[in-house]
């Protein structure tokens, strides 16, 4: 075997290799959707990308929890975000971009839009539940309460400005071995 049979041999191994790392789940994954919320089916689009890419990458445990997640996210933005004055322009609709991304041992989810302003991230308890007794419903707050369900399924809520202005915001779920 002369080198370029042996590199060309070499080669197409690696190709091979790359192709099932691809399809490998604990190699990551990412996908991303750009939705206009001018649509009412934003958030039943945001939704159906995520289940599908869970059950695509073995993560179907998640779906329920995920689903309910980017409900909230993406609703915030369409009910909540007022886009900044650089990003805005007249009479065109608000983007949301959904990201998913799968790592070895975690998975994040990202909902980004044009408004800068940080989200309200509810932080500790409200009320201790043993002081609420029976009117746990009648202490809940008047903002957040969406924020609240993430941060309760999710393992770690936060957000990052973008650098041209907006943010993401960021959910993480520690996958626990799971592949």
């Amino acid at each position: 075997m002369d080198a370029r049979q042996s590199k060309r041999i070499a080669n197409t191994q690696r190709a091979i290799s790359l192709r099932e790392a691809a399809q490998d789940p604990s190699s990551g994954h990412f996908r991303a959707l750009t939705l206009f919320d001018e649509s009412s089916s934003t958030v039943f689009a945001a939704r159906t990308m995520v289940s599908g890419c869970l059950q695509d990458w073995g993560f179907g445990n998640l779906v329920d929890d995920a689903r309910l997640v980017v409900s909230e996210l993406v609703g915030n933005v369409v009910h909540h975000a007022v886009p900044d004055a650089c990003l805005t322009q007249p009479g065109a609709a608000r983007r949301i971009d959904v990201l998913v991304k799968a790592w070895p041992g975690w998975l994040f989810i990202g909902v980004a839009d044009e408004d800068s302003t940080p989200p309200d991230l509810p932080v500790g308890e409200f009320v201790s539940p043993e002081l609420a007794g029976d009117f746990a419903e009648a202490l809940l707050p008047d903002r957040g309460r969406g924020l609240l369900i993430v941060q309760r399924l999710a393992d770690a809520v936060w957000w990052s400005p973008k650098s041209l202005g907006g943010k993401t915001v960021w959910c993480r779920f520690d996958l626990d071995g799971t592949t």
